[in-house]
């Protein structure tokens, strides 16, 4: 990197984990477990203000059954709502409780946020995930409890990933130069986005998410890698 790197800015899936234990088990964990879930803990506060704003966005629908169904709809559909994911996390957070799994990492990318950190680089996670998710994640990853390495987590109430509005506010959050933030990311246009916003970018390209690499135009300009130990910030 030309400019200095003062902040580490990093997505979770497809960037730090793979898509597939995203999609694959943690997806279908809370699609399965969601009627159990709801009628157990409906009236928690915590719960009950997520399945309530579920309920108004679809026309006053009452019935926590129908609310379910939505919700598992949206898991389907893969659709980055705030309340989803709050609940999600609530119900993953059950998961790693009783061990049922523990989140895929990278090893690559564990091995150079743990060098980063003792190089006293600040990190920084943010993704789609709720914070509460994102801090379970790191908490039982297949490297054991990698929290202690983060500074600071955000999620999408900061503003969504595609919006280059998000990285200016994470930028003023964290109190550093948005230039000295190099954010990395799978996703092209998150990455597009935190460029306008002015902090660095880096793509990356993970063979075993993307078996067809981008390269060229694919890019849009930003710096590639396959894997963390490509990439430099000192």
């Amino acid at each position: 990197m030309s400019a200095p790197v003062s902040a580490v800015l990093t997505d979770i899936e497809g960037t730090t984990s793979s898509i597939s234990f995203v999609k694959d088990v943690l997806f279908p964990y809370a699609r399965k477990a969601l009627p159990g879930f709801v009628k157990a803990r409906a009236q928690d506060p915590a719960v009950r203000k997520w399945l309530d704003v579920v309920a108004t966005e679809n026309g006053g629908v009452c019935q926590d059954a129908v609310v379910v169904e939505v919700l598992q709809g949206w898991i389907d559909q893969d659709r980055k709502h705030t309340a989803l994911k709050a609940l999600q996390g609530m119900i993953w957070a059950d998961g790693y409780a009783t061990a049922d799994f523990t989140a895929h990492i990278y090893p690559d990318a564990a091995e150079s946020l743990q060098r980063w950190k003792a190089e006293g680089t600040p990190l920084y996670v943010y993704s789609s995930g709720s914070v509460p998710a994102q801090r379970l994640f790191f908490g039982h990853s297949d490297a054991g409890d990698l929290t202690h390495l983060i500074s600071g987590w955000f999620d999408t109430e900061v503003g969504g990933k595609r919006e280059a509005g998000s990285y200016r506010s994470i930028a003023a959050s964290i109190d550093a130069p948005a230039s000295e933030i190099l954010f990395l990311s799978d996703v092209v246009e998150e990455l597009d986005a935190a460029r306008k916003a002015g902090l660095q970018t880096v793509l990356v390209d993970r063979l075993e998410d993307y078996p067809q690499p981008r390269h060229g135009d694919a890019t849009n300009g930003h710096r590639r890698v396959e894997s963390f130990a490509e990439v430099a910030i000192g």
